[in-house]
């Protein structure tokens, strides 16, 4: 199968199903076009997928479909962004119609669940690497920055912590338990917190998506708004079954694994009790944000500063 044919054949329906009107022109142009409304900001960001880096090698192709689009998509929700449209720049070592089918399965599903039409991309021979560019868009001035957290803030998370990043120890298990299949659903099943972000829209003063542990995405925040932090261990959202399979250790997951792609926000105590009650139902407050440098941890009135922490592609 040529090129042009696999895209036609597994991509164009993808794109065909999410048409959008934002789209006015898909797959099969040199360029897609997308259209902005009067009085909104365009959102995007995009995200690479490296086989043996981001996944194991011969993972699951349908769960790497639903993965790689969750994954990008969920930056979208750190800006509090209307997901619109991706591209895809796809590299195959082979044309592996099993593999494509599988894949292009898992990319539908997720393209319908996260409301993200597929508007263009490309394909080329290589290792297999994926690129994700995702838009939205936004009420103009009204994106969520990194850079708005101010000392008094409480720091709150969505979801729960430490799942996904504790589930790769449970990968390769022929026969995984209740709890070790709940963290695997974790991590081959993030969900991007799309409804969430636009929710905290002129509530947040500052949010990110927890991509390499709570630890490193929060200090995102922190020096883009020139704060310190405190956290509060005993307030981190941890599931029951990483409790039963971590046990005193599943606080380290909660801070330091990645892949949870949950919300960190800081927003005021005023914003917070202005807070519709559902929002406030999704969220954990687990800190406050300080004047000065560091985040500290406390845990049983002990206080300890945090080392940055957190997956770094280029750390040694």
């Amino acid at each position: 199968m040529g090129e042009f044919e696999l895209i036609r054949h597994y991509f164009f329906p993808i794109a065909e199903a999410g048409h959008t009107s934002a789209v006015v022109l898909g797959p099969g142009d040199d360029c897609a076009i997308q259209q902005i409304e009067p009085g909104r900001d365009l959102v995007f960001s995009v995200d690479a997928l490296v086989e043996g880096v981001h996944f194991p090698p011969h993972y699951d192709p349908e769960k790497l479909g639903w993965r790689c689009l969750a994954v990008a998509a969920s930056d979208l929700a750190a800006m509090g962004a209307d997901p619109v449209c991706f591209t895809l720049a796809l590299t195959l070592p082979d044309a592996d119609p099993d593999w494509l089918h599988g894949f292009a399965r898992g990319l539908a599903s997720a393209a319908k669940h996260f409301g993200l039409a597929l508007a263009g991309g490309d394909t080329t021979r290589g290792p297999l690497t994926l690129s994700l560019q995702v838009h939205g868009t936004v009420p103009r001035g009204q994106a969520i920055r990194r850079s708005g957290a101010r000392a008094g803030d409480y720091i709150c998370v969505s979801g729960t912590l430490g799942g996904a990043g504790a589930a790769l120890d449970y990968l390769g298990s022929d026969n995984p338990g209740a709890d070790e299949q709940a963290l695997l659903v974790r991590y081959h099943y993030p969900e991007a917190r799309l409804d969430l972000g636009v929710a905290l829209r002129g509530y947040a003063s500052a949010a990110v998506d927890i991509s390499d542990g709570l630890v490193a995405d929060l200090g995102h925040i922190l020096a883009a708004s020139g704060v310190a932090a405190s956290i509060d261990a005993t307030r981190l959202p941890v599931s029951a079954a990483l409790k039963r399979l971590a046990g005193e250790d599943a606080v380290n997951h909660a801070m330091n694994a990645g892949d949870d792609y949950e919300l960190c926000i800081t927003i005021s105590p005023q914003a917070w009790e202005s807070l519709p009650e559902d929002i406030r139902g999704r969220l954990t407050i687990i800190g406050e944000v300080k004047s000065g440098e560091g985040l500290a941890i406390t845990h049983n009135g002990q206080s300890q500063a945090l080392a940055a922490g957190g997956y770094d592609h280029f750390r040694t």
